[in-house]
């Protein structure tokens, strides 16, 4: 089953990894992305996903059916998350199930490649000295992010 999504609720790896599978799949492939503690070598507190819902789940959806399509697979399901996040927190799983590893390797690295390329979500770092900053890419508009600020020009997943 082909299946994506954009949530404010914690991720649960092993909710998306049962949306794909197949007897006829020798290849499961699980990645998950999560907040660590620490970005060149400054320590990390937590991370805040912002994003046009709306438009990330089109965008979501249609990255998850490119992957299937270039698998050969319709075994392919996603998640990213919004919100504020906490260090070892999953932001994003995929999982991709297919007849051989190949194929289930390949589409879920498209998947993380294209969200991180064209996916309406930026990340904004919390420093445990109290700083925070957009990463790189663009920054989301200050209407998007509420503020009135205008960033540093940095922005991203």
């Amino acid at each position: 089953m082909i299946w994506s999504d954009i949530t404010t609720r914690p991720i649960e790896p092993l909710e998306v990894l049962a949306r794909v599978g197949s007897p006829r799949d020798g290849a499961v492939a699980l990645f998950v992305g999560i907040v660590r503690n620490t970005n060149e070598g400054r320590p990390v507190g937590g991370m805040e996903y912002e994003g046009y819902a709306e438009m990330a789940r089109e965008q979501l959806a249609a990255i998850v059916s490119e992957a299937a399509a270039r698998a050969g697979s319709d075994r392919v399901a996603a998640v990213h998350r919004l919100g504020e996040l906490e260090v070892g927190e999953p932001s994003v799983a995929i999982a991709v199930s297919t007849p051989h590893r190949s194929e289930a390797f390949e589409a879920s690295r498209h998947v993380i490649e294209e969200i991180k390329r064209r996916l309406p979500v930026w990340k904004r770092e919390r420093y445990l000295d109290g700083g925070a900053e957009w990463l790189e890419g663009r920054v989301p508009a200050p209407a998007a992010r509420g503020d009135g600020s205008r960033g540093n020009g940095r922005g991203g997943r």
